[in-house]
């Protein structure tokens, strides 16, 4: 088990940058996989980036060139590094961990892109 505590998100301008982080209440080190995904408004949570223990990474689409997942297994933390902000990005972001097959997720932290 896992307890997952997000925060970094805000309010910002288009074209801005937000770090979001994903406290684990663990050690994450052994964590094969941990990924941000985000609810926009009116749709469904989708994936925007996922990386392994190993370190590799997987983006949307979307996402691809303005954003950087890392995690920090001294830290118990995942981050997601988030630039050139757009409105489609507003939303809330999740983090999840999977373990043993079996999904935790954070409660979330809102980001708004302002025009």
């Amino acid at each position: 088990q896992v307890q997952l505590v997000e925060s970094g998100g805000g309010l910002v301008q288009a074209g801005g940058s937000l770090r979001l982080s994903c406290t684990a209440s663990r050690s994450i080190a052994s964590i094969l996989a941990m990924g941000w995904y985000r609810r926009a408004p009116g749709k469904q949570r989708e994936l925007v980036a996922i990386i392994s223990s190993a370190g590799r990474t997987n983006y949307a689409d979307s996402v691809t060139g303005r954003f950087t997942i890392s995690r920090d297994n001294a830290k118990n933390t995942l981050y997601l590094q988030m630039n050139g902000l757009k409105e489609e990005d507003t939303g809330v972001y999740f983090c999840k961990a999977v373990i043993r097959l079996l999904d935790y997720w954070g409660q979330g932290t809102q980001v708004t892109v302002s025009s």
